[in-house]
């Protein structure tokens, strides 16, 4: 089995604080990004075990991955969207735990819960390219992984302490990670504080984004040999406070507690079992002043448990095979209590917003990876998920009598039964090995089966007006991507490497967020948001350059571009990132390091913007940008490093096209991305 590495350059590896948050900087350190050409084809997987900065969260850090955008709503919960695919077409692991947020407006998305500096590396695989981590993922999968490595006699003890302060919104960080034990065993603590107030635009305009976000993480681990390790984790995370500029509510209260369990052995069995249970509160009086007729207060749960085992064999052929099963249950419950300004009480139920959801997914999977011809490589896997979902509360009425069942009977003439659903999607992928072992070529075809959300398919937030109304559909079928993607990964001896890849996806039955506009298989014509299913189309692009120009001088270059339509309708898509990318400039010496990032993006003119014909999720045609940064970093010694930098210099007004509309702001159309700022950080290690 031949090992390659693939200098793909992501410019993580050497970009500036601004590649995390423009807000709240963040310095990668120089790291050798290495791709397997088995048994790990097409992964990218970043170190970050040195990673200091004041992001609030991990949204942002995806961000700078070529074909990876995000949707702002505020400074908190940054929600990735990887070629132009989003929420649950997206599989993100938190060390192995699937969390899911308890907003259905996705206040709290999973990297909501996921702060970067508590993590060891994160791996970002674009589009279907493995059936292991669940069913879905059309869009693509990303690993949140701790991996504490096993104590030697010498070493029994070993951490890092870190903080930083950004001058836009006055963010503040600090946090320790601690590891000891011996041969046999081991503790780990991780610890995080986390406080912003609003930041800035470049027009200096206050933009609601104060959050104070506390992490505390605990780990035990049993090792007795280098490949056998047993891990019970216990994680708490506490969101307060968190003001959102793109809703019509903040949220006082965010917590999510998490417990893991995990083994492997050294005869290739591995298994994880977790348990998240989310606690989220929304409300529109008690952050900001009360502007509406009526308070509203939702108090949401969303509890998830599960759990995953596999088995690697490796064949006297080298072909290795991995097989497995997995387990997700999800529940879901909010109801949204409605009064006037002066009195709030329990009893002003206005919404059955998730009415008890339950949402079971059993599947069994197989990989399997194979040498073909020395220098090429067969990758095929298949899986099968076995889908059930219900609302236990859907009869059950609220304030006037309205329930969910009379809700989804309104918009679908269809109430919500117990739905099942048979599943099966898979890949096969080869690799032809260049001459001189310098890259490769690749054709991959594949097939994702998405199964409806809670939100998708139940949620039934009533409302007076119409246009307010946000209703589920039970009727709902699961997403079917068929794609098609080719590339090349070419590495040379003269300091210059390329990566670039084609991608079409054709899918039935897309499940599209859209208006009620008494559309085939919708009864109203009201302006309620609805959903249905459609055919789609997505295609695009990606290419990732490097260039050494000497000893001393290196950059990095990105372009990705994607083309979403809803071919049922002959209509945009919303939410699609515009063509983008960076370029990024890089001294380095030994003792320091300085650099500069050009980020941009075009205009985006491709949009489903009027909610009286379409779905009008896209705020506007959003204007074209380019945002300088500057970073230094100062390494001290060899256990201490202070990086400083400045992100915006030019203080541009400016937002990502996916940014949610600033409806705090009704003059400004989109959350525009912060302005100037200055920032400094720093990590010791011991």
């Amino acid at each position: 089995m031949r090992y390659k590495t693939l200098a793909l350059s992501i410019v993580m590896i050497t970009a500036p604080a601004s590649l995390l948050a423009e807000e709240e900087p963040i310095i990668l350190p120089v790291v050798t990004v290495e791709g397997e050409y088995l048994p790990e084809p097409g992964i990218s997987r970043k170190k970050t075990v040195d990673i200091l900065g004041t992001t609030v969260d991990s949204g942002d850090f995806l961000r700078r991955f070529s074909g990876v955008s995000g949707t702002r709503m505020g400074g908190h919960g940054i929600d990735p969207i990887i070629r132009g695919q989003n929420q649950t077409r997206l599989n993100i692991l938190l060390d192995g735990a699937y969390i899911h947020g308890g907003c259905p407006n996705r206040m709290d998305p999973p990297t909501a819960y996921s702060s970067i500096e508590t993590y060891d590396t994160v791996t970002v695989l674009k589009g279907a390219q493995t059936v292991i981590y669940g069913g879905g993922g059309s869009g693509g999968t990303v690993l949140f992984e701790r991996r504490t490595p096993r104590l030697t006699e010498d070493q029994s003890f070993y951490g890092k302490f870190g903080g930083g302060y950004t001058s836009n919104a006055a963010t503040k960080k600090i946090f320790g990670d601690v590891t000891a034990g011996n041969t046999q065993g081991f503790v780990r603590g991780i610890v995080e504080y986390m406080d912003t107030d609003n930041y800035e635009d470049g027009d200096g305009n206050e933009i609601r984004s104060a959050v104070t976000n506390q992490t505390g993480h605990f780990i035990l681990g049993y090792t007795p040999s280098d490949k056998t390790r047993f891990e019970l984790g216990i994680e708490a995370s506490r969101a307060d406070d968190a003001l959102y500029a793109g809703a019509t509510m903040d949220s006082p209260k965010s917590d999510n507690d998490t417990f893991r369990f995990r083994f492997e052995t050294e005869w290739g069995t591995k298994g994880e079992l977790y348990y998240s249970d989310v606690e989220h509160v929304m409300d529109n009086y008690s952050l900001r002043p009360i502007s509406a007729p009526m308070k509203m207060l939702v108090p949401t749960k969303s509890k998830t448990q599960g759990g995953r085992v596999s088995h690697k064999l490796l064949m006297d052929n080298e072909m290795e095979w991995t097989l497995g099963l997995d387990y997700q249950h999800n529940n879901r419950d909010a109801n949204r209590f409605s009064g006037p300004k002066t009195v709030l009480t329990p009893t002003n139920m206005q919404s059955i917003m998730w009415p008890d959801v339950d949402l079971t997914q059993i599947g069994v999977f197989g990989e399997m990876v194979m040498p073909v011809h020395e220098i090429d490589i067969l990758k095929l896997g298949l899986r099968y998920d076995r889908v059930t979902s219900e609302a236990n509360r859907a009869n059950e009425a609220a304030m006037g009598g309205s329930t969910p069942n009379t809700l989804y009977n309104n918009y679908y003439g269809k109430t919500a039964d117990e739905h099942d659903e048979n599943n099966v999607g898979g890949f096969i992928r080869y690799e032809r090995g260049l001459s001189g072992d310098n890259g490769f070529t690749f054709i991959s075809l594949s097939r994702a089966v998405r199964t409806a959300d809670a939100t998708e398919r139940f949620l039934a937030a009533n409302h007076a007006k119409a246009d307010m109304r946000w209703i589920g559909n039970p009727d709902l079928e699961p997403e079917q991507h068929h794609q098609i993607e080719v590339g090349l990964s070419l590495q040379t001896d003269d300091n210059w490497d390329v990566a670039t890849s084609l991608f079409y996806n054709e899918v039935t039955d897309y499940i599209l967020r859209d208006r009620a506009h008494a559309q085939n298989g919708i009864l109203l014509n009201d302006n309620a948001s609805i959903y249905r299913n459609v055919d789609a189309r997505l295609y695009g692009f990606e290419w990732e350059g490097n260039v050494q120009w000497n000893a001393d001088w290196s950059s990095h270059v990105t372009f990705d571009y994607v083309y979403a339509t809803n071919t049922t309708d002959d209509r945009h898509i919303a939410q699609i990132p515009p063509f983008s990318g960076l370029f990024t400039m890089d001294y380095k010496q030994p003792k320091y390091h300085i650099g500069g990032i050009l980020r941009y993006a075009a205009k985006q003119k491709n949009v489903d913007d009027n909610p009286s014909t379409g779905s009008g999720l896209d705020a506007q045609k959003t204007p074209s940008f380019a945002v300088l940064d500057f970073y230094g970093i100062l390494n001290l010694n060899k256990a201490t490093t202070i990086k400083v930098g400045i992100n915006n210099i030019f203080d541009k007004n400016y937002a990502y096209h996916v940014n949610r509309a600033n409806v705090f702001e009704p003059n400004q159309e989109q959350i525009n991305e912060p302005g100037r700022a200055f920032w400094i950080n720093f990590v010791t290690q011991f």
